[in-house]
């Protein structure tokens, strides 16, 4: 059964329960579903894509294959297509959140971090303890099922994905990629950020950038963070508020200044413009307004 079949099922949930699924990058097109439960049990399943995710609160009780035991905080879940496993509630319930990424779609960015032909990853445990990446995989989740920027979905997913193959499965060469330094690329790099700079009110994706920079999408971000000290989307984000600078100060009102630039909506720019300003943007239009 696909991610979205299984979250279709009959699941009456208690109260206090909750459930919900939803797609994260959209160029990226990954399930996933953020849950707490306390009573809800799962029957034995499998996926036709990859499971992928952390408990955030509590403790999970499972059966993976032939594995049992309990995962919390901290503990990855790194389950292959095909693979039956289920999940409970232990003492006290659990908060969950996992992707689910189709195998076509690792088999790329596995190709794109070694840079040679890619295949699905074969995993070397069902669970591992890396607290940092769990983490790390949760903040990314949580962004995107709050509806974060695309090119931030995109690209927080993208390499959260290829540092759990790096770091947890058993292709070598996909460790070497991801540490592979980033070269001198300075004519690629420019030529994406020229690209940013006349679209920044568009929503490119990182495919767009990997071929207007001709390079592959982990070593393009690995070099613009090197010559830039910034992304694709911060670099986007950065270039999108200086326009909305010169927007506010002409009398632009920050709803139509937000739409203007690019910015999902006003709490977008909000956020964005006083990260990198000190103040929100209404506070900055009216020091023009007289």
């Amino acid at each position: 059964m696909t991610a979205a079949d299984h979250d279709r099922l009959d699941r009456p949930l208690a109260g206090g329960e909750t459930a919900r699924f939803f797609r994260a990058a959209p160029a990226l097109a990954v399930e996933c579903l953020a849950a707490r439960f306390h009573t809800y049990a799962y029957a034995p399943h499998t996926h036709d894509e990859y499971v992928i995710g952390t408990v955030i609160a509590g403790q999970e009780r499972f059966s993976i294959g032939i594995d049992r035991g309990f995962a919390g905080p901290g503990d990855l879940f790194l389950i292959e297509p095909g693979t039956v496993h289920d999940g409970a509630p232990g003492p006290g319930g659990y908060a969950y959140r996992i992707a689910y990424p189709a195998p076509a779609l690792l088999a790329a960015i596995a190709g794109d971090v070694a840079e040679r032909a890619g295949a699905a990853p074969r995993f070397g445990a069902f669970l591992v303890h890396d607290p940092a990446l769990a983490a790390r995989l949760a903040q990314v989740h949580r962004a995107a099922e709050a509806g974060a920027d695309p090119l931030a979905a995109e690209e927080g997913m993208f390499a959260v994905l290829a540092t759990v193959m790096a770091r947890h499965g058993v292709d070598g060469a996909l460790r070497a990629g991801l540490a592979r330094p980033a070269g001198q690329e300075t004519v690629a790099v420019t030529r994406v950020t020229d690209f940013l700079d006349a679209h920044y009110a568009e929503a490119p994706d990182l495919a767009t950038l990997s071929r207007i920079a001709g390079l592959p999408r982990a070593r393009l971000i690995r070099a613009m963070r090197r010559a830039t000290g910034l992304t694709p989307h911060a670099w986007l984000n950065d270039r999108r508020v200086r326009a909305a600078r010169r927007l506010l100060a002409a009398g632009g009102a920050p709803a139509e200044v937000a739409a203007a630039c690019g910015f999902c909506d006003q709490s977008h720019l909000n956020r964005a413009f006083k990260a990198r300003v000190g103040i929100a943007p209404g506070a900055y239009g009216r020091l023009y307004a007289n």
